[in-house]
Formats: C-alpha cells, sequence, structure tokens
C-alpha cells in the first residue's frame, strides 16, 4: 500500500547522518511521497539537497513563527527563487502562533501573509501552523485569496465548529500521531467532522511521538533523546483508521487520492 506524509522535517538536524538510513527504512514501509518542510533560510538547502536526491521528496520552504526574527533581509526575495525554480516546492511550514511563550507576535500576520500571498500567486500547497490563534487564521484566509489547489492545517487543533468554513476555503486536514495518545481523544473526534476528500495524514517527525505502545520505529537523535521516526506513518494511518471506524484499506486510498489531487507532481 502507497503511503503519504502530508508534514514532517527530515531535514532536522537532530537525525544527523543517519538520515538516509531512516528515509530508506520510511520507503520500506510504504512510505512513497512526503512533504519535508524547511522552517528558516537555515535550513531551506538541507530541504533541497534531500528532494535532489530522492523524489521521494517533495520539497517544501517557509519562515516558521518561532523563527521570523532570525529572517535575512532578502529572505523573501530568496522564498520566491526557490518556489519559481521547482514545479514541485510547496510553502511551508508557515503560520501564526500565540502559544508560544517569549515569542514576538508584532510581526506574524505580516510574515505570514507575505507567504501566503507568494503560495496563491504561484498556486502552490502551503502548509499552516496554527496554534491558539484560529479565529485570527480564519479571518485573514477570508480575506486574501488562497492558492487554488488548497492548503493544508498542520496537525489541525482546532475547534469541530470550524472544519466546514475552513474546508470552504480550501483546507485540508492533516492527521499526526501526536493525537493518538489518550489525552487527545478530543482532536480525534474532531477529525470525525472532516470531509472525506479533505483529509491527509502526517507524522511531523522527529517531533509528535506516538504513544510508546503504537511507536513501531523507536529512533534516537545525536544526544541519544527520542524523536519521531518517519516510517511510523504506518502506524498513524492504523490509528486514525481505527478512531474513525474505517478500514485501513479505506483510509489509505482516500488519503492517497486527497494527496496526489493537492500534489499532483509527488
Amino acid at each position: 500500500m502507497n503511503l503519504y506524509d502530508a508534514h514532517n522535517h527530515l531535514q532536522d538536524e537532530r537525525f544527523g547522518a543517519a538520515t538516509p538510513a531512516i528515509l530508506a527504512e520510511a520507503k520500506e514501509t510504504g512510505v512513497v511521497a512526503m512533504v519535508v518542510n524547511g522552517s528558516c533560510e537555515q535550513d531551506w538547502d538541507a530541504v533541497a539537497g534531500l528532494a535532489r536526491a530522492d523524489h521521494t521528496v517533495i520539497p517544501s520552504y517557509g519562515v516558521h513563527p518561532w523563527y521570523h526574527a532570525e529572517r535575512s533581509p532578502r529572505w523573501l526575495d530568496d522564498l520566491r527563487q526557490r518556489i519559481a525554480a521547482d514545479p514541485r516546492a510547496a510553502v511551508g511550514e508557515i503560520g501564526l502562533d500565540r502559544w508560544k511563550r517569549n515569542l514576538p507576535h508584532d510581526e506574524q500576520e505580516a510574515v505570514f501573509l507575505a507567504q501566503w500571498k507568494l503560495a496563491a500567486e504561484f498556486n502552490r500547497p502551503a502548509s499552516i501552523h496554527c496554534l491558539k490563534t484560529w479565529g485570527r487564521l480564519f479571518v485573514l484566509l477570508r480575506e486574501y485569496p488562497a492558492p487554488a489547489c488548497g492548503f493544508i492545517l498542520h496537525s489541525y487543533g482546532g475547534p469541530r465548529e470550524m472544519v466546514g468554513g475552513f474546508a470552504e476555503l480550501g483546507a485540508y486536514f492533516s492527521f499526526p500521531g501526536y493525537y493518538l495518545h489518550e489525552r487527545k481523544a478530543g482532536q480525534r473526534e474532531v477529525f470525525r467532522a472532516v470531509p472525506k476528500d479533505r483529509l491527509l495524514i502526517e507524522t511531523d517527525a522527529p517531533d509528535q511521538r506516538l504513544p510508546d505502545d503504537l511507536n513501531e520505529f523507536p529512533c534516537v537523535d545525536r544526544d541519544g533523546a527520542p524523536v519521531n521516526h518517519p516510517a511510523n506513518l504506518r502506524a498513524v494511518y492504523r490509528g486514525l483508521a481505527s478512531a474513525l471506524g474505517g478500514s485501513m484499506e479505506d483510509l489509505v486510498s482516500t488519503v492517497e487520492a486527497n494527496f496526489l489531487r493537492l500534489f499532483p507532481r509527488a
């Protein structure tokens, strides 16, 4: 079966020299495409290198709200050039964050909108991070044109009541393995409201680890700390199928159709 990871960070330095082996293990489990998201200018070259080396990797470039302060004066020009040069390239990870402590908020909307407008201009999928600011995000997405192809609400953590409105704007909703923890039952219930044709699955590796009993591929970083392995994608599929009360086969078919609609060059 073909599995699709809508959002991860395979370029993360925590994987270190193990990255090629980790990618090979993911492919052995059935992962045929993964969107690897850059978070800042400093890791865009690493994302590009992975995409050049293996067609499984779909590159995505963006400035995450946690790293806005690290932008260079030419960050937007560089981002534009990367998107224009590669027809497979997406925009992300971008977004808004009112959760992280001591995070400057004054420039978040301007940086987000600059990248959102670029995604719309080139009609590329955008992967959006949002914490504690769903209402404001909805207002902005309603006000400014979206990429016609659609966009991803990465690890959707908003309320059930907003699913329909976001879907009307073009959203796809990506489910992470972290939501398989028992304390995330409420978020699993939200995903029961996601339209079937807007459902995606992600690992967010090396982050958002699964519950230990579902972790099929234990992995540690260079310092020995546990991290999430992208080969755990299969376990995320299995967990979500169970949560939705459907079959693994049906979910695989649904997610494949959705992913290839959003990323037709995968």
